[in-house]
């Protein structure tokens, strides 16, 4: 039995994250979850699953829960600093599916606890990669990948010799806007950016999907979850979103990883690895029939280039430029600015960065804020 955290269950990955446990009680005991604001959800989860604790980052929320759950013996945890100590309870496993910067510090959380991490939270890497990196080498902590993209990498690599890796091809759907000209993305509604053509997940990582901003975050994560240079990562438009991704190796070799449009399978792998478990949907290559790759239109989609550059130039470009997006995309689903925007108020924020190459945590909550600031003082 392996015990299981979820920070962010009451999202997309969080959900599934526990149809997973549902299905499999005899392998899985949820023993803490933390989420937003969603108290009716959380609630209704930790009596489903019985938990011995929750956490919401919002306070008012968390004092309302825990009236809700005075009949029982859950404890109820509130704030940043609640759900980080959560994320430290004794467990095998902790899935961050946090939506955000402020899934960073949970994940430092727990691994400071020695917790194997599996995380969905590309945050945590595209801020503070360096950090965390520095420290799960100094805790001996693994932490597996739960993007499909990321996981479609890791799960490539298995059993490849470490310096035979000579490219990493990272496939993005396009989303919703492919093929588009600026012009015509000039007035496209939040509803239409909205409309994911393979996969169905929160607001804002589709909007990041249909920016293309979603694929510049994951080119950053890629870098400091496989230790390669942003020139070794080839992004390819791949409309199926059947080839998950896929590696180059010195010998000319490519070795990808297939399945259906299904989160369920990388959130999976990430909690059994290394063993292989149940299937969800077979993946059928005939009904597929065929796959195709394009060329990402770079001049277009402008925050995959941008998102480039961040992580070429380092230190805390990447924040900014993320945090900067966090907010342009919070204003675009509230209808204050246009989708082209976006692209516009992050470049500006990331360029009025400070450059600066050490850095701390609080650094990176202050530089993510300063960008915040840009965006919403721009408008």
């Amino acid at each position: 039995m392996k015990k299981l955290i979820i920070l962010g269950s009451t999202g997309s990955i969080g959900t599934q994250a526990l149809d997973i446990a549902r299905a499999n009680p005899d392998k899985y005991t949820v023993i803490a979850l933390a989420a937003g604001s969603n108290i009716d959800l959380l609630e209704k989860q930790a009596r489903e699953f019985g938990v011995k604790a929750v956490a919401l980052f919002d306070e008012a929320a968390a004092a309302d829960l825990k009236i809700r759950l005075a009949d029982t013996d859950i404890v109820v945890l509130s704030g940043a600093y609640g759900v980080c100590e959560l994320a430290a309870y004794d467990c095998d496993i902790v899935l961050n599916a946090i939506v955000g910067i402020a899934g960073l510090r949970p994940t430092l959380a727990a691994i400071d606890a020695g917790h194997t991490i599996a995380l969905a939270n590309k945050e945590t890497l595209v801020t503070g990669g360096e950090i965390v990196n520095r420290k799960l080498k100094e805790k001996g902590v693994t932490l597996l990948p739960v993007d499909s993209e990321h996981s479609a990498i890791f799960q490539s690599l298995q059993g490849v010799p470490k310096d035979s890796l000579k490219k990493i091809l990272l496939t993005a759907s396009g989303g919703p806007f492919f093929g588009k000209t600026r012009d015509e993305l000039q007035n496209v509604t939040v509803k239409e950016a909205l409309n994911h053509p393979n996969w169905s997940m929160g607001a804002k990582i589709t909007i990041d999907s249909a920016s293309l901003m979603n694929k510049g975050l994951e080119v950053i994560e890629a870098v400091h979850l496989f230790h390669v240079p942003a020139s070794k990562i080839e992004v390819l438009v791949h409309r199926q979103s059947i080839l998950h991704s896929a590696v180059e190796l010195s010998d000319g070799a490519v070795i990808a990883q297939l399945g259906t449009p299904d989160m369920k399978l990388p959130i999976q792998y990430a909690l059994t690895y290394p063993e292989r478990d149940m299937c969800f949907e077979q993946l059928d290559l005939l009904k597929v029939g065929t796959l195709t790759f394009e060329c990402p239109d770079y001049d277009t989609f402008r925050l995959l280039p941008l998102c480039i550059e961040a992580i070429n130039r380092g230190g805390l470009y990447p924040t900014a430029i993320n945090g900067a997006n966090e907010e342009s995309v919070k204003l675009f689903l509230e209808g204050k600015i246009k989708f082209l925007q976006i692209a516009e108020l992050n470049e500006k924020a990331m360029n009025l960065c400070e450059d600066k190459k050490d850095f701390t945590v609080e650094d990176i909550f202050a530089a993510d804020q300063a960008a915040r600031r840009v965006v919403r003082e721009a408008i």
